[in-house]
């Protein structure tokens, strides 16, 4: 009896354990399915110096800041695989030539969308076309360009303005003034300017260094003398 159920046991237990090899079976067999790829092509920059075999060498794509990497085909074109379904960041890594980053979300029926990377604005979606295709903004500049002297600048300081200013109105004001009408000359001459009671600056001195006291003293004195 003990030995029937022991081979009842030893073949409850083979049994299960085929199933679950089976069942792992079936499910990498379902997500090998659902791998998909992101197709693309980088457009090398216009102006470029370099040969495309540098260009083609040099440049990378980087998926999901370093989750997944391709390189170039000799066209330029590239394909990322074996990507399930979820949102991707793709960016070309170049050292010469600057390209933006483009999102790519696959959902789970595996349709690719394509849109802009938009960081301040998360929600706003503006879609772009795909198979995806990066075209370079310009190459990088490493090194601030030294400014050159202009005379513009010196023309333009705020000190020389200060100094060059006064002169110009001392200089133009007076030729304006004699070549305007004989009558305006006189109507400026007859103008009497009002006199004020300027105190002399000695006077202000000695008021201010010797106090009132020696105010009322010299007003008597010029008492007396009259």
């Amino acid at each position: 009896m003990h030995s029937n159920e022991c081979l009842v046991l030893i073949s409850l237990l083979v049994l299960t354990q085929i199933y679950c090899i089976e069942s792992q079976s079936n499910e990498l067999q379902d997500n090998n399915n659902r791998f998909y790829a992101i197709d693309g092509k980088v457009i090398p920059y216009s102006d470029m110096t370099e040969s495309m075999n540098d260009f083609l060498r040099n440049t990378k794509i980087i998926v999901n800041y370093g989750q997944h990497f391709a390189f170039l085909r000799n066209d330029g074109s590239f394909s990322v695989t074996h990507l399930i379904p979820g949102s991707y960041l793709m960016e070309i890594s170049n050292p010469e030539y600057f390209y933006e980053p483009i999102r790519v979300d696959i959902n789970s029926k595996g349709k690719i969308r394509a849109r802009k990377v938009n960081y301040i604005q998360t929600s706003a979606v503006q879609q772009l076309p795909y198979p995806l295709k990066f075209k370079s903004k310009g190459q990088f500049k490493y090194f601030q360009i030294r400014e050159t002297w202009k005379v513009t600048d010196f023309l333009l300081n705020p000190m020389v303005l200060m100094m060059v200013l006064p002169l110009f109105l001392i200089m133009v004001l007076p030729k304006m003034m004699n070549a305007a009408d004989a009558d305006t000359q006189r109507e400026m001459q007859n103008i009497q300017m009002p006199k004020y009671d300027v105190p002399e600056l000695s006077e202000m001195m000695t008021s201010l260094f010797t106090g009132p006291k020696a105010q009322t003293s010299k007003v008597k004195a010029v008492k007396k003398r009259q």
